[in-house]
């Protein structure tokens, strides 16, 4: 596997990049890293060209000048044609996957295929919003630890919580490496960003939703009923999930994705 980083208007981007043949590019969720996509990477190697990224704000990928999810969105794109990436199909975990729908939105070209990994075209609600500048005043309170420990064990089902227990306290590390201004630029560009349901409706482009049926970040049932969905659309539902399906749901995740992406590679 290959590590390094695509320097961009003097910004560092880390990306990691295994396997060849089609690309799949993964981007990971808040309070995430690359490092989160392992066991995916891995895997899907043995069939693709897998590349994964730190978003900016994230892990090694410093913070962008105008730190937005379009600015992220554009500085993924411009990695991408870097590593002489024309087409791909993208992978976005939650906040990667708004990051995919911008990227949708701007480069369409760029995308073979697209999938929304636990996560959703719409803008943030009101009550979302408040609840990202608590977390917001949490962190500028030097209180970074607490964040991480409520909020990754709440993406979790509670029927995984015992016997996930050490991929919990993992992903509980990994959040801490995220620094306090990069969540806290990485909160606002959430906050702030457009509502993209209109532009995924209209779309031709290969799509696959995956959701998870215990998810109480991502109301699986709510996004269902409000979500417009394009023509060429695939919906899975694991069962035994909450906002983390790729590891609560591992082989399952992969299999779906695996086969969409063979699918479409034939």
């Amino acid at each position: 596997m290959k590590e390094s980083f695509v320097t961009i208007n003097n910004r560092d981007i880390y990306y990691t990049d295994e396997g060849s043949g089609s690309v799949i590019v993964l981007l990971h969720g808040y309070l995430e890293t690359s490092e989160i996509w392992s066991d995916f990477s891995r895997e899907l190697s043995s069939n693709f060209r897998v590349i994964c990224f730190d978003l900016p704000g994230h892990g090694q990928s410093n913070i962008l000048q105008d730190h937005s999810i379009e600015q992220i969105a554009q500085t993924i794109n411009y990695a991408l044609n870097t590593l002489s990436v024309t087409q791909c199909i993208m992978i976005g975990h939650s906040m990667g996957g708004y990051v995919t729908l911008m990227i949708h939105k701007l480069h369409p070209e760029k995308l073979f295929a697209f999938c929304l990994f636990h996560s959703h075209p719409f803008a943030d609600t009101a009550q979302i919003k408040k609840r990202r500048l608590r977390e917001i005043e949490f962190v500028n309170q030097g209180k970074k630890e607490l964040i991480a420990t409520m909020t990754i064990p709440n993406a979790f089902a509670r029927i995984n919580l015992e016997v996930l227990e050490k991929e919990i306290n993992k992903t509980i590390k990994i959040a801490l490496q995220n620094t306090e201004q990069g969540i806290v630029c990485n909160l606002h560009a959430m906050r702030k960003r457009d509502d993209l349901s209109e532009s995924l409706k209209k779309s031709e482009i290969p799509f696959l939703l995956i959701l998870g049926k215990h998810d109480d970040y991502i109301d699986c049932n709510t996004i269902i009923s409000k979500i417009k969905l394009p023509p060429k659309t695939s919906v899975f539902v694991l069962n035994n999930s909450g906002h983390m399906g790729f590891i609560e749901e591992k082989v399952k995740s992969l299999e779906i994705i695996r086969d969409f992406a063979l699918k479409l590679s034939s």
